[in-house]
């Protein structure tokens, strides 16, 4: 792209003037931290001194410190330090939320670098990638800072790497056997293998360090899902045509509310889902590092990580029939806010949906950097770091990022719901061929719809940063630094689907391909499980047996493949993307820091002030349809927008929108020595968090190809005019250091936060679309004919009987002419409407008793915001702010002669993670269960050389539970399992 050529000449230009003249280090709390000795107390003592050491309120990890946790990435680890909590993806960490700003308000650089994402719509960073070892450190900055890249408004989160030349030699490799109890399919035991080799040379002028490791894991989860609840008020039963007619029949409704001011739930469809995962994680570092003087560093650097992941699944299910059972029944618990404690259906040989699907994903992440640091002279250094970094996700299976196929056997009777449990119960009545409440048969079964979805994505960075430090006396120094980035971003989708919902195969086709299965045993750590009349029994069989049987279902037919999919036949994934979203983001940034070191009434102060500027140009694109014109057949209810054609297939174009936006962000860090110990911190900033792709995506995209006489037309568009969500955030702590490896702090934050990203509504005309209704047939036809405007049917069928010689009309259909009023839309768009009000405290204590070799960690963080869901108004849209909780850790340490043990929990609050369910009423909650965990490491010192070492993660085998309105509202209750690791580390030098 241009942007690149002219991003690569402003770097060689930089690099030259750097060549000369030295660089601004990276702090001098991230050199600490690479060199991590000394086991756990070691490690926790280096984190205190960056805590001690930093300006404004940061939190770090260590190497070591993350080394003996035993964790599976990175997340794992962020989610002990005080404010920090995360999300889990198959028993995992995957994405961190601080102080109750979820991912996609938390920026993620490393080494000091902007990483990018491959979540296509989102910026979230999904910390699964990256394994823990090779990491020599990570610190989370929760107060904005002019030299630190912008775009988190809950923090930014650095990982640092090592480098050759600030660590010791050495050469060491590690092995791991790791059993994950959850693992039902395949090997329970998995290998993983790491290696580090640091070494210099020349007299120490040139190093290098390589990193590699790699894990393998199995693992099964365990799903039972309520796919959505449709809420309605409690006095809107409608006797006709609504979803819950029937249960106005208060004869077979139990306590069901009638009041207003109360409402109830109906579940949609449930199911139980079986799914076993076996992913591969591999990461590799080679660092370079050259001095050529005393004063000038040269630092190479690439960094590259895949993680590939494969699943196959089974599933059962039930869609209840609502309107079309043959009657309802229930029993509701107590309002205002009612869910059913059972809900039942009797139904007429309805299908009882049993699935299969079988898919993968491979992420890759990728980073190139450079770095020159130069120390001019006593007084000024100077830093140029150049770096190229692309993250990328896609389907590593022909058959996409998700599949299903279902088959169904048509034999059910009668459904029914029972909540009160931790798994939803269901209860399924089968009975045909005259054989009442009789089992399954392979006979019975044939295929009915399936589903073959398809993503990818990929981001693109490339940065150049100038930056340096001009130390102009004793007590007093000014950081500067400009910054040039270039963001790609593309994501494209597709879905193939095939509804033969009704069945596409004969009764006895699968017979010797389906497997009978059975769901008992799967759910046993939930409660509900052994439910005596719960539905155990469904068939199974393998994906590529039934692509077989559905292909083979279309020749016996005589009927064409659909020419659909990479394979042709619609039971495959395609990679044609009709959904192509295209993002490119320049920007530019300036930042200046005044740093004074000084004295008030006696005591040691500390004063940063800054200020960074932020200008972005923002290009985007989207792949949309283009539509040439309307007609109106039979002078019906309805008009249509018709689609541009041409040779035969659908006509799709992109169409560049732009916007632009520029922020001056100020800071200022103030700390006071009230003793040798005792820390006052106060700090001020103002930071930003850009929005999602999805919310400034280009295109245009018409929400139907029908509107009606006299309405607008829908549609909704990106908005690449979006500015970011702004805020300004206030520190205060106390932090009291009153042991070599002890401390307590306490702090406050108060966010205020506006331009949240809400949904607006203009009028525009769009398309260029001619509107039949005001055209000249239309005018005519009332003049002519004295008609009403506002009869619209009668019109219309005025202009199809009296001018069948216009060109605009033919037999039953009229479309628009040319010179008709354009078509208005209703758009809807994203906005900057929103504000949020966010405060809370954290407490933090790290203690160690004297040289017992015994200590602990114990740290809380209570959040609140001014923005809560209301369950009595789930049937209005809200705005609130996803993923607030409070959060805590509790750490038990041992460490003495060689023996370590550290035991951790971990626990997060219920929080609200969206509004919005995959099924249902749309302004419903998704709500998430507090959940907390316990993991052990224990690691002992055979010699200098060789460690040993056994973890657990998740020991006493936690569930986690999602739900609606009310707990009895279950949407997922999903069960996995422990995972243990025994290993062994040994050191060559």
């Amino acid at each position: 792209m241009v942007f690149k050529k002219r991003l690569l000449s402003s770097s060689v230009a930089l690099a030259m003037v750097g060549a000369y003249q030295p660089a601004v280090a990276q702090s001098n709390a991230e050199i600490e931290e690479i060199i991590v000795t000394g086991g756990i107390k070691g490690s926790l003592k280096r984190s205190m001194d960056i805590k001690r050491d930093s300006m404004g309120v940061v939190d770090a990890i260590s190497a070591e410190d993350i080394g003996k946790f035993p964790d599976a990435n990175l997340a794992e680890s962020l989610q002990r330090i005080t404010g920090v909590s995360i999300s889990r993806q198959r028993g995992e960490g995957s994405q961190v939320t601080v102080r109750g700003f979820g991912p996609e308000y938390n920026l993620v650089t490393l080494n000091g670098r902007q990483m990018p994402t491959h979540n296509g719509a989102s910026r979230s960073f999904d910390f699964g990638d990256l394994a823990s070892e090779g990491i020599a450190g990570v610190q989370v900055y929760k107060t904005g800072r002019a030299d630190v890249p912008s775009g988190g408004i809950g923090s930014t989160i650095n990982i640092s790497t090592p480098k050759p030349l600030e660590a010791d030699p050495t050469m060491s490799f590690a092995v791991k056997s790791v059993n994950d109890t959850s693992t039902r399919v395949g090997d329970v035991v998995t290998p993983e293998a790491s290696g580090i080799y640091v070494d210099t040379f020349a007299d120490d002028t040139i190093g290098i360090a390589v990193i590699a490791s790699h894990q393998q894991r199995n693992n099964g989860v365990n799903g039972a899902v309520v796919n959505g609840w449709y809420t309605r008020p409690g006095d809107d039963i409608m006797p006709n045509g609504s979803r819950d007619a029937k249960l106005a029949d208060d004869e077979n409704q139990i306590n069901r509310p009638t009041t207003a001011g109360s409402n109830y739930s109906l579940p949609q469809s449930m199911a139980y889902n079986i799914a076993e995962y076996r992913s591969k994680r591999t990461n590799g570092q080679l660092v370079l590092q050259m001095a050529p003087s005393d004063n000038t560093s040269i630092t190479l650097d690439y960094i590259r990580s895949e993680f590939d992941l494969e699943r196959s699944y089974s599933d059962l299910s039930a869609w209840f029939s609502n309107t079309a059972a043959v009657s309802q029944s229930s029993e509701w618990s107590d309002g205002p806010i009612s869910s059913p404690i059972y809900y039942s259906e009797v139904v007429d040989n309805a299908d009882f949906a049993m699935g299969t699907g079988e898919d993968g994903r491979k992420n890759i992440n990728k980073s190139l950097g450079l770095n020159f640091d130069i120390q001019v002279n006593d007084e000024l250094a100077l830093n140029f770091d150049y770096h190229d970094s692309s993250a990328e996700t896609g389907a590593n299976s022909p058959n996409g990022t998700s599949s299903l196929i279902t088959m169904a056997s048509f034999n059910k009777v009668g459904q029914t719901i029972i909540t009160g449990s931790e798994m939803p119960i269901m209860v399924l009545n089968l009975n045909s061929g005259g054989e009442e409440n009789r089992p399954l048969y392979a006979n019975d079964m044939i295929i009915t719809g399936s589903v073959f979805r398809n993503d990818a994505s990929e981001m693109n960075i490339e940065q150049a940063t100038m930056s340096g430090t001009w130390d102009f006396a004793d007590n007093a120094s000014i950081d500067f630094g400009v910054q040039m980035s270039d963001v790609d971003n593309r994501s494209v989708s597709n879905f193939i689907q095939l509804n033969n919902w009704g069945g596409s195969t004969n009764p006895g086709d699968l017979a010797d391909i389906v497997v009978r299965s059975s769901i008992a045993g799967q759910f046993d750590q939930l409660s509900g499980s052994n439910h005596p009349d719960l539905q155990t029994e469904y068939f199974t069989a393998s994906l590529a047996d039934l692509i077989a049987a559905g292909e083979a279902s279309y020749e016996a037919s005589g009927a064409d493949y659909e020419a659909v999919g990479d394979c042709g036949t619609g039971y495959c994934a395609s990679t044609v993307w009709p959904n192509d979203i295209r993002t490119l983001e320049e920007s530019m940034s300036a930042f200046f820091r005044y740093n004074l070191s000084t004295e008030l009434s006696g005591m040691p102060m500390n004063l940063h002030l800054g200020v960074r500027y932020e200008e972005t140009d923002i290009t985007s694109a989207a792949l949309s349809i283009k539509y040439e014109g309307s007609r109106w057949s039979k002078a019906g209810n309805e008009l249509y927008i018709t689609e541009a054609i041409e040779n035969g297939q659908q006509v799709q174009s992109f169409e560049d929108f732009y916007g632009n936006y520029d922020f001056v962000l100020p800071s200022l860090d103030v700390d006071f020595e009230l003793s040798d110990d005792l820390i006052l911190r106060a700090s001020y900033s103002e930071t930003i968090t850009r929005p999602s792709y999805e919310d400034i995506k280009g295109g245009l995209t018409a929400s139907s190809t029908q509107y009606y006489p006299g309405v607008n037309a829908n549609a909704s568009a990106g908005n690449p005019g979006l500015e970011p969500i702004h805020a300004k955030n206030i520190d205060i702590s106390v932090e009291w250091y009153y042991g070599e490896e002890s401390y307590l702090s306490l702090g406050i934050f108060d966010k205020d936060v506006d331009k949240f990203i809400g949904s607006g509504i203009e009028e525009d005309t769009l398309f260029n679309i001619p509107n039949i209704i005001g055209g000249a047939l239309w005018n005519q036809a009332i003049s002519e004919g004295g008609l009403d405007p506002q009869d619209y049917t009668t019109v219309g069928q005025y202009i199809l009987d009296n001018y069948q010689d216009s060109p605009y009309v033919d037999g039953d259909t009229i479309s628009g002419a040319p010179g008709d009023p354009d078509l208005v839309w209703t758009l809807t768009r994203p906005v900057n409407e929103r504000e949020a009000h966010v405060d809370g405290i954290e407490v933090n204590l790290q203690h160690f008793f004297g040289d017992s070799g015994y200590g602990f960690i114990a740290n809380a963080t209570f959040a609140d915001s001014d923005l809560s869901y209301d369950n009595m108004n789930s049937l209005e849209g809200q705005f609130v702010l996803n993923g607030l909780s409070d959060s805590a850790n509790l750490i038990g340490i041992y460490e003495k002669e060689g023996l370590s043990v550290r035991l951790a929990y971990n626990w997060r609050d219920d929080f609200l993670a969206g509004v919005g369910q995959g099924q249902g009423t749309y302004t419903n909650p998704t709500n998430v269960k507090a959940y907390g965990q316990w993991d052990l490491g224990v690691t002992y010192e055979v010699n200098d050389r060789m460690t040993i070492y056994a973890s657990g993660l998740n020991i006493t085998d936690e569930t986690v539970h999602v739900y609606g309105l009310t707990e009895d509202q279950v949407l997922q209750a999903v069960q996995g399992g422990a995972r243990y690791d025994v290993a062994l580390r040994y050191k060559l030098f």
